[in-house]
């Protein structure tokens, strides 16, 4: 099956469902190539980012399930290889 290298980028509000996402996150694991999150305490949000090596409608699944959560800001970038 081919697969891309994606980027899924969140900006988790105050009010963000970290459990949800976190057990999202486990969930789909084996996809992740890594994650990196970055507390900005002046604005109290956190922003995380998590690469990918997937088929497209996996790393679609995984955005849109997030994008569903509570003040959980999402945007996918796809790679061309």
């Amino acid at each position: 099956m081919e697969t891309r290298v994606a980027v899924i980028s969140m900006i988790v509000g105050k009010n963000g469902d970290i459990e949800k996402l976190n057990g999202l996150l486990h969930e789909y694991g084996e996809l992740i190539i890594g994650r990196m999150g970055i507390p900005y305490r002046a604005k109290g949000i956190n922003i995380i980012s998590v690469v990918l090596d997937a088929p497209q409608d996996e790393i679609a699944a995984l955005a849109g399930k997030i994008g569903n959560l509570e003040d959980i800001n999402v945007k996918t970038a796809y790679s061309n290889v």
